[in-house]
């Protein structure tokens, strides 16, 4: 079961990748979320536990998705 994980989460962030009418925000936070999970998958199956490392680095993207969207968002109010 361990195998699988890193390509599914790699399937998912392309999948996600496809999401054409999500509004800017959504992509990226998708998109934080999905890299997040990979990178997560990548190193928590390294240390022994992929499924754990995925929902960790999921986590982690969607938060650092929204705060890079925020940060964007800043910047257009402002230019």
């Amino acid at each position: 079961m361990k195998r699988f994980v890193l390509p599914l989460a790699l399937a998912g962030a392309l999948a996600a990748g496809a999401c054409a009418d999500l509004s800017a925000t959504e992509q990226r936070v998708l998109t934080g979320g999905a890299g997040g999970a990979a990178g997560g998958a990548a190193i928590g199956a390294l240390a022994g536990n992929a499924t754990a490392g995925a929902a960790i680095g999921g986590a982690a993207g969607l938060l650092g998705g929204f705060i890079y969207d925020q940060h964007r968002r800043t910047q257009e109010r402002f230019e």
